[in-house]
């Protein structure tokens, strides 16, 4: 590098001068340090120098220094220094300051701006916090005022006592003199007598010393009488608060005082006695435990416990009895005893029955029932104009649904369709009855089924009118007569037939007569007369439950009277809820239902049981009690099953070593109750003695986890009826190995059940009979035993055949054929009328004109 540098070259150069760095404002040097008893040690002592702008003169940066510091006046100010000069750049006479950045001067103004908002807080605050000291002032200056009024009243009252009780001594003292009379002559000579020095008054506490006249024995006699008030007795014990300041009775023994009082004399009189033995009411439910039963009672739990004991009962303190036992133990320790029922809570759950005035007309609720595929959805689909059974799996109803329609004529009927098929017997019977009348759905190219049959006793069962509806009057072999005929097998006569039962002909695919339907169905709502009462709160019954996963437990509902509305609190068996949306049969929300009216319920924290009624209560208290109390019950229920089914099992576990019965587990999992309890059923009626099928859980909802983890634990297989399962679900039935089966009409479930059912049952063992055989001679052979010499009578013997051997027509040998020989040669089979050589396995006992019977066993694999 260089030195030389151009006058206009402004490049910096580090040539011929020293390197660029910066000085160092902290000297450090080394001081010696000395310490008692001859020690010493270095020590390393830092001075820092002070630090100067540059383009500043140095006594500036000291007069700066110095105002920024605060010195003491004592010590005198430092004289300045003459300032070194100190090189500058070329062209600079000091440092220039940078300018600010346009988010430096933001961040400059809103920390301002908070400061100013910070300051006005403060300040707010401290008006604020100044404001209550002066309330706080106020009041408390109020509290001296009353406390010095009421202590001025006081020393008034005291004064005015004083005064009193001084008048009272007073004129006590002059009844006392009034007996001195006689003595006025001694008094007026003593009047007459020089005066002598006036003694000072006596004190209240000072004896009368007069001896000698009456009025002094009157004097001291007064003084005796009348109780003389030390300064003492005035003075109250205890530390001086302002409710002993200002309480006016006199301080009274404490209740611990008169407690210990009790006891010294009770122990001074060498024993306690008993204290007064208190008897009370014990109100007594079905069942208590024995700590709530002390409670009530008022006594010790132990006691309780004890007396179980010597009735023979170790229990504890959390133990549950029942109120017979509870009423002994109260009756025992002097109770009486009010015995109540949890069934208490119900009371009033269900209004009283209306007032005839206030019955309106209400649409009737008639119930489509009959045998499955004879058109029962189809004819309800033609009356609503809809198209349900499009949505049906299979073509066949396996839900229970409730719909509206509208006649010409403009009236309203609500509709309940209810499955045909034999596995949803419990459904029939529910919309039988909930119903006013049975619509009874007849194929006239197929007449009177089981289930119509079951159609016809449930609507009987149900005390409710009948119409035969004949279907399918569109098709070439239609027989209404057969159907008619049919109909008298079981006491059911048509009004072609003279009997009282309507009958319409009918085809829902061609919409025939559909108006003769709904004409009769309205003349047999007017005979009934149908009413009820919209104005009170709704009662009903459930007429199908399931679990959305997008809505939660939904139940679709029938209100029989009063009006259900967005908002109520109601109970549905053993479940509660708000009720936060209803739905009409369109899908529509609507704000009420009245009376005959079917919706669907949002709101519930569950899904109830089909078939449940529901009422509508005042409160969610109230509601939640009576949930609590049904699902106390329920599990009770149960564990009642439980406890049988605990004692049933080991005789059917010996049942099963006999008979060696076989079970199949399943979980049944589907998407309204009404389908897991038809389905429930019919797996049950598939059972027989040597094997059945054991629903291990059956819910409402799709396929989770949990069911999963049941399955997996137990080896079950899961069963899903229109539901699916979860991305988890599967993924750990994956994992787990377990089997999730898939179906939506009940016909392939029940067969696939069946058929892995019929797997299971053990084989039927035929016996095939082959032929005889006679043993002619029988020959010991080394190393092979004993051989007989036969000769085939009938039939054929055959190797490896099963055989018994007969002796006098007693069996006393079964098993088979280890060898058979003609001559010398290993033969399969020897026919009738041969001569051959047997030898059976593991048996040797074989005598001359024995019977071998040979015969072979054949499996036939069974089927339910």
């Amino acid at each position: 590098m260089t030195d030389t540098k151009q006058p206009d070259d402004k490049t910096l150069s580090l040539g011929g001068r020293k390197t660029l760095s910066l000085r160092r404002t902290v000297e450090s040097g080394t001081v010696r340090q000395n310490f008692p008893r001859g020690r010493s040690k270095q020590v390393v002592v830092e001075k820092k120098k002070r630090r100067t702008i540059l383009g500043q003169d140095e006594p500036q940066a000291a007069e700066k220094a110095a105002a920024a510091t605060p010195l003491k006046a004592a010590a005198p100010a430092p004289e300045p220094r003459p300032a070194a000069p100190r090189p500058q750049p070329a062209g600079r006479a000091g440092v220039v300051l940078r300018t600010l950045t346009s988010e430096e001067k933001d961040a400059r103004a809103q920390a301002l701006a908070e400061a100013r908002l910070r300051e006005e807080e403060e300040r707010r605050q401290a008006e604020i916090e100044a404001r209550r000291r002066a309330e706080e002032e106020e009041r408390l200056r109020a509290e001296r005022e009353e406390a010095e009024r009421r202590r001025a009243a006081e020393e008034e009252r005291r004064r005015l006592d004083e005064e009193a009780r001084q008048r009272a001594e007073t004129s006590a003292s002059s009844r006392l003199a009034e007996p001195a009379a006689p003595a006025a002559p001694a008094e007026a000579a003593a009047r007459r007598a020089p005066a002598a020095p006036a003694a000072p008054p006596a004190r209240r506490d000072e004896k009368v010393v007069d001896d000698d006249t009456e009025a002094g024995r009157a004097k001291r006699k007064a003084a005796a009488e009348v109780k003389p008030v030390r300064r003492g007795e005035e003075r109250r014990r205890g530390r001086l608060t302002i409710t002993n300041a200002l309480n006016d009775d006199e301080r009274s023994r404490s209740l611990a005082a008169i407690r210990r009082r009790r006891e010294r004399d009770k122990r001074a009189h060498g024993m306690r006695e008993p204290g007064e033995k208190i008897a009370r009411e014990v109100v007594l439910p079905e069942t208590i435990t024995i700590q709530e039963l002390a409670n009530r009672m008022a006594e010790r739990a132990v006691d309780v416990i004890k007396l179980l004991m010597q009735q023979g009962q170790m229990l504890k303190i959390n133990d549950v009895i029942d109120a017979d036992t509870a009423e002994l133990i109260a009756n025992e320790l002097g109770h009486t005893v009010k015995r109540v029922s949890e069934a208490d809570v119900e009371e009033g759950l269900y209004g009283e029955p209306d007032d005839p005035a206030d019955l309106v007309p209400r649409p009737p609720v008639v119930t489509i029932m009959g045998h499955v595929d004879h058109g029962k959805t189809s004819l309800l689909d033609a009356l609503r104009e809809t198209n349900v059974v499009a949505g049906e799996a299979g073509g066949i109803t396996q839900h229970i649904g409730a719909y509206q329609a509208r006649t010409p004529s403009g009236d309203v009927i609500t509709f309940i369709d209810t499955p045909g098929h034999a596995a949803f017997t419990s459904m029939r019977a529910r919309g039988a009855k909930v119903t006013d009348i049975v619509v009874l759905v007849v194929a006239a190219d197929d007449g009177v089924m089981p289930q119509t049959v079951e159609a016809i006793n449930h609507a009987r069962a149900a005390n409710v009118p009948i119409i035969v509806a004949i279907n399918k009057m569109d098709k070439p072999d239609a027989d209404p007569g057969r159907v008619r005929n049919d109909l008298l097998r079981y006491e059911i006569v048509v009004e072609s037939l003279g009997g009282e039962t309507l009958e319409v002909e009918v085809s829902a695919l061609k919409r025939m007569n559909l108006d003769k339907l709904l004409e009769a169905i309205h003349l047999q709502a007017e005979v009934l007369e149908l009413k009820a009462n919209p104005n009170r709160p709704a009662e009903g019954v459930v007429v199908e439950a399931k679990l959305d996963r997008g809505r939660g437990p939904v139940g679709t509902v029938l209100v029989q009277r009063g009006t259900l509305k967005v908002g109520d609190v109601l109970v549905c068996g053993a479940e509660w809820g708000k009720v936060r949306a209803l739905i009409d049969d369109k899908g529509d929300n609507v704000d009420s239902a009245g009376p005959a009216t079917p919706v669907e319920v949002l709101g519930l924290d569950g899904t109830p049981e089909a078939g449940d009624r529901f009422a509508v209560v005042d409160s969610e208290a109230r509601a939640r009690e009576i949930a609590a109390y049904r699902q106390r019950k329920k599990r009770e229920r149960q564990h009642a099953r439980g406890v049988g089914a605990k004692t049933s099992l080991e005789q059917m576990m010996s049942q099963l070593k006999e008979q060696g019965r076989k079970e199949i587990p399943l979980v049944v999992k589907a998407d309204v109750q009404g389908s897991v309890e038809a389905i429930i059923g019919a797996l049950d009626k598939l059972g027989t003695d040597e094997v059945a099928a054991r629903v291990l859980s059956g819910g409402v909802g799709g396929i989770t986890e949990s069911d999963v983890t049941l399955a997996a634990a137990s080896g079950a297989v899961i069963i899903g009826f229109n539901v699916r399962a979860n991305r988890q679900a599967r993924e750990a039935a994956e994992r787990d190995g377990v089997e999730i089966r898939y179906y939506n009409i009940i016909y392939n479930l029940v067969d696939d059940v069946k058929q892995a059912m019929s797997g299971l049952l053990a084989p039927t063992l035929r016996e095939e009979m082959l032929g005889n055989a006679l043993i002619l001679e029988v020959f010991n052979i080394s190393k092979v035993g004993k051989v007989a010499g036969c000769r085939v009578t009938d039939g054929v013997v055959q190797r490896g055949a099963h055989v018994r051997l007969i002796r006098d027509d007693v069996v006393i040998h079964e098993g088979k054929l280890s060898t058979l020989k003609r001559f010398k040669d290993e033969v399969r089979e020897v026919q009738a009328g041969q001569e051959c050589g047997m030898a059976f396995e593991n048996y040797q006992d074989m005598r001359p004109g024995d019977i071998i019977e040979c015969y072979r066993v054949e499996e036939i694999q069974r089927t339910l």
